[in-house]
């Protein structure tokens, strides 16, 4: 079975995931290290960024794969290596390029075949898994995630004014919103899930009990 988990930034979707792929002894799908492993790639081979084609032709050749929550490079655990500064602000050249976007979603189609899996991202209900069996989308509204965020950057130690993290929230919303390819959105025969004033573990039973329901269902 696979289950999708998308939604805003700041909606949780990334600890939840986790904790609903622990609680039903699911694998977890972390698409980002995909991402991650062929922009750390195109790094290392000196690319040019900027060039759709060349990076997509690139990205054809690539050997990723996913296995007990690591990302491999050809024969190279890259899990460390892809959480680099440089990387991290080098990801949007490859998101943004449909061609790239299109095989590296083939990838995560190919890696979760016949396992019991989830996922979660932006568009993975509605684009990368459209038959999946059970799609949530997470969400919240935009004052209580960008709370959610202002204490996890307190918590590490950067002190951000709730306007600042409200703002800088809004914008990605409307980026996430009107992407070209990968766009954020609820699929149709998704479950929305809104998370104001619930406790995180009260999100999880929550969908742990939709997934364990679309189970016997099925």
């Amino acid at each position: 079975m696979i289950v999708t988990i998308d939604g805003p930034a700041g909606a949780g979707k990334s600890s939840i995931a986790h904790q609903v792929a622990s609680q039903l002894a699911f694998e977890f799908l972390d698409t980002g290290a995909l991402y991650r492993a062929a922009t750390l790639a195109a790094i290392r081979a000196k690319l040019d960024l900027e060039n759709a084609d060349g990076l997509a032709e690139f990205v054809g050749s690539l050997e990723l794969s996913w296995q007990d929550r690591s990302v491999r490079l050809g024969d190279e655990d890259v899990s460390e290596l892809i959480r680099t500064p440089e990387v991290t602000k080098s990801i949007r050249f490859l998101a943004d390029v449909p061609a790239v976007r299109a095989q590296l979603s083939q990838i995560q189609r190919d890696i979760a075949a016949g396992r019991d899996i989830v996922t979660e991202g932006r568009d993975q209900g509605a684009e990368v898994f459209p038959h999946a069996e059970c799609k949530v989308f997470l969400t919240a509204s935009p004052l209580e995630r960008a709370k959610r965020r202002m204490r996890q950057l307190a918590d590490s130690g950067r002190y951000v004014s709730l306007e600042d993290v409200l703002s800088a929230q809004n914008q990605r919303d409307l980026e996430d919103r009107m992407r070209d390819v990968g766009r954020l959105r609820a699929a149709e025969d998704a479950v929305v899930v809104n998370t104001d004033g619930m406790s995180p573990e009260e999100v999880l039973q929550q969908i742990v009990s939709l997934v364990r329901s679309r189970i016997e269902s099925s």
